[in-house]
Protein backbone atom coordinates (compact mmCIF):
# COMPACT_ATOMS: atom_id res chain seq x y z
CA UNK A 1 0.00 0.00 0.00
CA UNK A 2 1.39 3.57 -0.91
CA UNK A 3 2.71 6.01 1.80
CA UNK A 4 1.23 9.56 1.52
CA UNK A 5 3.38 11.61 2.25
CA UNK A 6 2.62 14.08 5.39
CA UNK A 7 1.39 16.97 5.67
CA UNK A 8 4.57 18.59 6.94
CA UNK A 9 6.49 17.37 3.93
CA UNK A 10 4.13 18.24 1.00
CA UNK A 11 4.72 21.14 -1.06
CA UNK A 12 2.71 23.91 -1.26
CA UNK A 13 2.25 25.43 -4.03
CA UNK A 14 2.25 29.20 -4.33
CA UNK A 15 0.63 31.41 -7.07
CA UNK A 16 3.11 33.46 -8.32
CA UNK A 17 3.95 36.82 -7.93
CA UNK A 18 3.40 39.27 -10.50
CA UNK A 19 6.66 41.35 -10.91
CA UNK A 20 6.12 45.28 -10.10
CA UNK A 21 7.33 46.98 -13.45
CA UNK A 22 10.17 49.05 -12.48
CA UNK A 23 9.04 53.03 -12.18
CA UNK A 24 10.72 55.74 -13.76
CA UNK A 25 13.20 57.74 -12.12
CA UNK A 26 12.09 61.81 -11.14
CA UNK A 27 14.28 62.66 -13.36
CA UNK A 28 13.31 60.14 -16.01
CA UNK A 29 9.31 61.45 -16.06
CA UNK A 30 7.78 62.28 -19.44
CA UNK A 31 7.73 66.00 -19.32
CA UNK A 32 4.27 66.93 -21.45
CA UNK A 33 4.50 70.15 -22.65
CA UNK A 34 2.58 73.32 -21.52
CA UNK A 35 0.10 74.82 -24.00
CA UNK A 36 -0.18 78.12 -23.60
CA UNK A 37 -3.84 79.77 -24.13
CA UNK A 38 -3.91 83.49 -24.73
CA UNK A 39 -5.45 85.36 -21.63
CA UNK A 40 -7.36 87.63 -23.97
CA UNK A 41 -10.85 86.39 -25.37
CA UNK A 42 -11.22 85.62 -29.46
CA UNK A 43 -13.84 88.06 -30.16
CA UNK A 44 -16.51 87.41 -33.53
CA UNK A 45 -18.83 90.02 -34.03
CA UNK A 46 -22.40 89.56 -35.75
CA UNK A 47 -24.38 92.04 -37.30
CA UNK A 48 -28.27 92.19 -36.43
CA UNK A 49 -30.21 89.30 -37.63
CA UNK A 50 -27.44 86.99 -38.04
CA UNK A 51 -27.23 83.40 -36.27
CA UNK A 52 -23.70 82.46 -34.74
CA UNK A 53 -24.56 80.18 -32.20
CA UNK A 54 -23.62 76.77 -33.98
CA UNK A 55 -20.44 77.82 -35.20
CA UNK A 56 -19.22 79.34 -31.77
CA UNK A 57 -20.96 76.25 -30.14
CA UNK A 58 -17.88 74.13 -32.67
CA UNK A 59 -15.45 76.70 -32.24
CA UNK A 60 -15.30 76.52 -28.07
CA UNK A 61 -14.87 72.41 -28.47
CA UNK A 62 -11.97 72.64 -30.83
CA UNK A 63 -9.81 75.35 -28.94
CA UNK A 64 -9.69 76.17 -25.23
CA UNK A 65 -9.46 79.93 -26.08
CA UNK A 66 -12.11 81.77 -24.55
CA UNK A 67 -14.83 82.91 -27.22
CA UNK A 68 -17.00 86.02 -26.85
CA UNK A 69 -19.61 86.84 -29.38
CA UNK A 70 -19.91 90.11 -29.56
CA UNK A 71 -23.37 91.58 -31.49
CA UNK A 72 -22.94 94.92 -33.71
CA UNK A 73 -25.51 96.98 -36.11
CA UNK A 74 -24.74 96.91 -39.76
CA UNK A 75 -23.14 100.63 -39.95
CA UNK A 76 -20.97 99.30 -37.31
CA UNK A 77 -19.83 95.87 -38.92
CA UNK A 78 -16.31 96.85 -40.48
CA UNK A 79 -15.16 99.26 -38.21
CA UNK A 80 -14.86 96.48 -35.22
CA UNK A 81 -12.42 94.40 -37.16
CA UNK A 82 -10.59 97.51 -38.58
CA UNK A 83 -10.08 98.89 -34.99
CA UNK A 84 -9.30 95.96 -33.48
CA UNK A 85 -12.57 95.89 -30.82
CA UNK A 86 -13.21 91.72 -32.68
CA UNK A 87 -10.98 89.46 -34.56
CA UNK A 88 -13.39 88.46 -37.20
CA UNK A 89 -17.34 89.82 -37.90
CA UNK A 90 -19.92 88.02 -39.57
CA UNK A 91 -21.04 90.95 -41.44
CA UNK A 92 -23.78 92.09 -43.88
CA UNK A 93 -22.04 92.49 -47.74
CA UNK A 94 -20.78 93.68 -49.25
CA UNK A 95 -18.16 95.87 -47.43
CA UNK A 96 -15.22 97.46 -48.61
CA UNK A 97 -12.67 94.97 -49.05
CA UNK A 98 -9.62 97.22 -48.59
CA UNK A 99 -7.10 95.41 -46.02
CA UNK A 100 -9.86 92.85 -45.48
CA UNK A 101 -10.45 89.20 -45.81
CA UNK A 102 -13.78 88.06 -46.51
CA UNK A 103 -15.69 84.51 -46.95
CA UNK A 104 -19.45 84.37 -48.29
CA UNK A 105 -21.29 82.20 -46.28
CA UNK A 106 -24.93 82.00 -46.86
CA UNK A 107 -28.07 84.48 -48.78
CA UNK A 108 -30.56 86.08 -47.26
CA UNK A 109 -34.11 86.02 -48.81
CA UNK A 110 -35.83 89.54 -49.38
CA UNK A 111 -39.06 90.20 -47.66
CA UNK A 112 -41.61 92.75 -48.07
CA UNK A 113 -42.94 93.44 -44.57
CA UNK A 114 -46.93 94.95 -44.73
CA UNK A 115 -49.59 95.67 -42.20
CA UNK A 116 -51.82 92.19 -41.16
CA UNK A 117 -54.61 93.69 -43.35
CA UNK A 118 -52.67 94.74 -46.61
CA UNK A 119 -53.97 93.11 -49.53
CA UNK A 120 -50.75 91.02 -50.85
CA UNK A 121 -51.09 89.20 -47.57
CA UNK A 122 -53.22 87.10 -50.17
CA UNK A 123 -50.35 86.06 -51.94
CA UNK A 124 -48.06 83.21 -50.77
CA UNK A 125 -45.14 85.09 -51.78
CA UNK A 126 -44.50 88.80 -54.57
CA UNK A 127 -42.20 90.54 -57.47
CA UNK A 128 -41.87 93.91 -57.40
CA UNK A 129 -44.49 94.84 -60.14
CA UNK A 130 -46.90 93.90 -57.85
CA UNK A 131 -45.46 96.59 -55.12
CA UNK A 132 -44.91 99.10 -58.21
CA UNK A 133 -48.26 101.74 -56.12
CA UNK A 134 -46.49 101.00 -52.25
CA UNK A 135 -44.98 103.69 -50.75
CA UNK A 136 -41.27 102.15 -49.52
CA UNK A 137 -40.41 103.45 -46.10
CA UNK A 138 -36.54 102.72 -46.03
CA UNK A 139 -34.62 102.58 -49.12
CA UNK A 140 -33.86 99.00 -50.75
CA UNK A 141 -30.41 97.45 -50.49
CA UNK A 142 -30.60 96.81 -54.45
CA UNK A 143 -31.76 100.46 -55.14
CA UNK A 144 -35.39 99.17 -56.17
CA UNK A 145 -37.61 102.23 -56.05
CA UNK A 146 -41.84 101.82 -56.56
CA UNK A 147 -42.73 102.98 -59.86
CA UNK A 148 -45.54 105.58 -58.14
CA UNK A 149 -44.09 108.71 -56.82
CA UNK A 150 -42.17 108.16 -52.86
CA UNK A 151 -43.12 110.61 -49.74
CA UNK A 152 -39.61 112.14 -48.46
CA UNK A 153 -39.53 109.80 -45.34
CA UNK A 154 -37.18 110.71 -43.33
CA UNK A 155 -34.66 108.58 -42.32
CA UNK A 156 -35.49 106.52 -39.19
CA UNK A 157 -34.39 102.86 -37.87
CA UNK A 158 -35.76 99.54 -38.45
CA UNK A 159 -38.43 99.00 -35.87
CA UNK A 160 -39.61 102.34 -36.52
CA UNK A 161 -39.74 101.92 -40.25
CA UNK A 162 -41.55 98.19 -38.99
CA UNK A 163 -43.87 100.34 -36.84
CA UNK A 164 -44.84 102.48 -40.33
CA UNK A 165 -45.79 99.18 -41.94
CA UNK A 166 -48.21 98.36 -39.08
CA UNK A 167 -50.16 101.33 -39.73
CA UNK A 168 -50.82 100.83 -43.21
CA UNK A 169 -48.51 103.66 -44.74
CA UNK A 170 -46.29 102.06 -46.02
CA UNK A 171 -44.03 99.01 -46.57
CA UNK A 172 -40.36 97.81 -46.16
CA UNK A 173 -38.45 95.56 -48.03
CA UNK A 174 -35.42 93.24 -45.31
CA UNK A 175 -33.58 90.68 -45.18
CA UNK A 176 -36.07 87.71 -44.25
CA UNK A 177 -33.98 87.59 -40.64
CA UNK A 178 -34.31 90.99 -39.34
CA UNK A 179 -38.02 90.94 -40.51
CA UNK A 180 -38.52 87.68 -37.86
CA UNK A 181 -35.92 89.46 -35.52
CA UNK A 182 -38.41 92.86 -35.25
CA UNK A 183 -41.40 91.25 -35.88
CA UNK A 184 -44.69 91.96 -34.57
CA UNK A 185 -48.22 91.36 -33.93
CA UNK A 186 -49.58 93.67 -36.70
CA UNK A 187 -47.43 92.78 -38.91
CA UNK A 188 -46.64 89.88 -41.56
CA UNK A 189 -43.81 89.40 -44.84
CA UNK A 190 -44.17 87.41 -48.01
CA UNK A 191 -40.83 87.14 -50.39
CA UNK A 192 -40.05 88.83 -53.19
CA UNK A 193 -38.90 86.74 -55.71
CA UNK A 194 -37.40 88.70 -58.45
CA UNK A 195 -34.69 90.88 -55.98
CA UNK A 196 -30.97 89.92 -55.23
CA UNK A 197 -30.67 88.18 -52.17
CA UNK A 198 -28.52 89.54 -49.57
CA UNK A 199 -25.45 87.79 -48.04
CA UNK A 200 -23.52 87.50 -45.00
CA UNK A 201 -20.27 86.50 -44.98
CA UNK A 202 -17.31 85.82 -42.43
CA UNK A 203 -14.70 89.50 -42.70
CA UNK A 204 -11.59 90.26 -40.53
CA UNK A 205 -8.21 92.03 -41.20
CA UNK A 206 -5.05 90.92 -43.34
CA UNK A 207 -3.22 91.35 -40.25
CA UNK A 208 -5.16 88.98 -38.17
CA UNK A 209 -4.46 85.33 -38.28
CA UNK A 210 -3.31 82.16 -36.02
CA UNK A 211 -4.75 78.81 -34.68
CA UNK A 212 -7.82 80.59 -33.78
CA UNK A 213 -8.37 82.00 -36.62
CA UNK A 214 -8.26 79.04 -38.77
CA UNK A 215 -10.48 77.25 -36.39
CA UNK A 216 -13.39 79.40 -37.25
CA UNK A 217 -12.77 79.26 -40.70
CA UNK A 218 -12.46 75.53 -40.60
CA UNK A 219 -16.08 75.81 -38.33
CA UNK A 220 -17.98 77.90 -40.67
CA UNK A 221 -16.51 76.11 -44.10
CA UNK A 222 -17.88 73.30 -42.20
CA UNK A 223 -14.52 70.80 -41.57
CA UNK A 224 -14.30 68.92 -39.21
CA UNK A 225 -11.71 68.96 -36.57
CA UNK A 226 -8.96 66.47 -38.03
CA UNK A 227 -9.58 68.10 -41.19
CA UNK A 228 -6.66 69.68 -42.68
CA UNK A 229 -6.42 73.25 -43.81
CA UNK A 230 -7.70 73.77 -47.42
Amino acid sequence: MPRSSSPARRERRRPPVAKEKPRPRPHEQPRTAAVEVPSEPFRVAFVTGSTPDKWAQRFRERSRRTLVLVPVEESDQERVVRDGRADMVLARLPVDREGLHCIPLYDEQPVVVVALDHVVTVAEELTTDELADEQLVLPERSGWRPAVEQLPWPPMGIPDAVEVAASGSGVVVLPMALARLHHRRDVTYRPVTDLPPTQVGLVWSLDVDGPDVQTFIGVVRGRTARSSRD
